[in-house]
């Protein structure tokens, strides 16, 4: 990735969206509790919600060659983070960027608790948004992804989609979409998921032989069972 190509997420178009799509994102933000939250995109100076409830966030910078922040780690290797390390992980537009999206995508799962929830944004394909972002790419293809496939593959992977929803303006702009940041036609997307639990496996009680004794009389209140 080209250095102009990070530009583009700090141009004032791009972090009117932003903006646009922390706001819908917010009421979801306040209902996130645990202690470790992981964000992921392409900004330099991209920061954790303000408000969250989540305590420790862990910010990786998509950048030339692989994450940068507070931990460093190449694309074509895993997230240095153990499974279930985050109960959010945020990816903001960092799928437009990473070389291998689909493995992002993976990774992100691997690493979101049982119960915790992953939020996606990113620029909609079928918008004004996606040419102006191609021509400001200069050189390189952003890779822009449809909200339905997103669904269907995390579906697969043992998440259940909360809710997704259009954002911003139609075209790129400065000003905010609305009051809310929603908009049936707009250039950008809000994808939350919330990882299911495992299912627990129950123990199978192995029947214990008992020993009949010499008289062949039970004791009062005891019952004969396939173990006797």
């Amino acid at each position: 990735m080209r250095q102009r190509d990070q530009n583009i997420y700090a141009s004032a178009p791009l972090r009117r969206l932003l903006d646009d799509q922390m706001r819908v994102m917010a009421p979801d933000l306040q209902r996130c509790f645990g202690a470790h939250a992981l964000l992921v995109g392409p900004a330099a100076d991209d920061a954790p919600p303000a408000r969250s409830m989540l305590n420790c966030w862990t910010r990786l910078q998509v950048d030339d060659g692989g994450y940068r922040g507070d931990l460093q780690a190449a694309w074509d290797e895993p997230l240095p983070f153990i499974n279930d390390a985050f109960e959010l992980v945020l990816l903001r537009h960092a799928l437009e960027v990473v070389p291998a999206p689909s493995a992002l995508l993976a990774e992100a799962v691997r690493v979101l608790a049982p119960g915790g929830v992953l939020m996606l944004t990113g620029v909609h394909p079928f918008s004004g948004w996606a040419p102006w972002l191609y021509w400001r790419a200069r050189g390189t293809r952003p890779v822009l992804r449809f909200p339905l496939q997103l669904m269907h593959s995390l579906q697969r992977d043992g998440l259940d989609i909360e809710r997704t929803r259009r954002v911003g303006r139609l075209w790129p702009a400065t000003t905010p979409a609305s009051a809310g940041g929603s908009n049936a036609l707009g250039g950008g997307y809000v994808l939350v998921a919330r990882k299911r639990h495992r299912a627990a496996t129950p123990l199978r009680i192995k029947p214990v032989p008992m020993r009949v004794p010499a008289n062949g009389q039970l004791s009062p209140g005891t019952r004969r069972s396939s173990a006797l």
